[in-house]
């Protein structure tokens, strides 16, 4: 089968389209042959060889797609060959092995395809929703009738996190930087979208909130953003970093004078117990039609390296997928 193959850490170019063997599945354990591979900015980070998981060289990105069962192992009950189904990196935190022609997953880390769901928006059920879910409520404590700030709200994070807001009866502000980006807060429900490539773009957060702040932001590039997050967050407010890319100098007297928190996240940090209900909600909400993958853009899977680029470029516009 192709694959995609870095057998060094660096930048994009690491990253090689080869042939390996197809993958043989053992008890318990399903191949799939992809037809979407998410591709997450912690897949840069990881080829970089610098990020928190340093995997065994060389190896195969990806731990999310969407897809369909070929072959079954022993003692495997609850999926045959032809289903639809996905994996993720939240169901089993392996960041490996998804940009590829097939995958083998245990049994218990695949999970049935929702109805009416392409195996492209299944891809972002991996990383994007459940990250979102996990900054909103298990970190961010959002409740109904608070209000918001997701900064950087395009990509597959930022959306996945405006349609599980405004499911949950949170008031939405959204900040994109391009009119398309803006469009699309738009259209997924937002209350309030604002151009953060604009000067003075944050005075209109102030004014939508009555000057007080959001009670929550979601910070997707907090070492641009934290600063002006610190001063724009209501008092008692907190403030979730879901990305950073390098350092940044605040005042922590800002954090005293408004008694502010500001909480970390990595996925990979949920325990299974935390991880089964966000999946569980995630997957209701498909069902029912509040929760809607936005695909922003499907590559060929020779072109993973030029996906790591676009991954990570201003003006995301939903998910970035890797088509075999």
């Amino acid at each position: 089968m192709k694959a995609i193959r870095a057998h060094s850490f660096g930048g994009p170019e690491v990253l090689q389209y080869e042939e390996i063997e197809d993958p043989v599945p053992g008890p318990g354990e399903v191949v799939i042959d992809v037809r979407a591979a998410g591709v997450n900015p912690a897949d840069t980070y990881m080829r970089n060889g610098t990020y928190a998981i340093v995997p065994d060289l060389p190896y195969t990105p990806g731990g999310d797609a969407g897809g369909v069962v070929s072959a079954v192992g022993a003692d495997v009950t609850g999926l045959s060959v032809g289903d639809d189904v996905f994996v993720g990196t939240a169901l089993s935190f392996d960041l490996t092995g998804c940009y590829a022609e097939k995958v083998l997953r245990p049994e218990s880390e695949v999970l049935p395809l929702p109805t009416g769901v392409s195996h492209a928006q299944a891809a972002a059920f991996g990383v994007s929703y459940p990250t979102a879910h996990y900054a909103l409520f298990e970190r961010g404590g959002a409740k109904a009738g608070e209000t918001v700030f997701i900064h950087g709200a395009s990509g597959s994070v930022g959306t996945a996190a405006i349609q599980l807001a405004k499911r949950a009866g949170l008031r939405v502000i959204g900040s994109g930087g391009t009119d398309k980006g803006l469009d699309l807060i738009h259209a997924e429900g937002a209350d309030l979208a604002v151009d953060h490539s604009r000067q003075g773009y944050l005075d209109e957060v102030t004014e939508f909130t009555d000057g007080k702040g959001p009670n929550l932001i979601l910070e997707m590039l907090a070492d641009v953003n934290l600063a002006a997050d610190l001063d724009l967050v209501a008092k008692y407010g907190r403030i979730v970093v879901i990305g950073n890319r390098g350092e940044i100098t605040i005042s922590p007297r800002v954090a005293m004078m408004k008694e502010l928190d500001i909480r970390g996240i990595a996925l990979w940090n949920a325990t299974a117990e935390q991880i089964a209900p966000i999946m569980k909600d995630i997957v209701a909400g498909i069902a029912e039609g509040t929760l809607r993958p936005i695909i922003g853009r499907e590559m060929p899977l020779a072109e993973a390296a030029a996906a790591h680029v676009a991954v990570l470029e201003p003006g995301a516009y939903g998910k970035i997928v890797l088509v075999p």
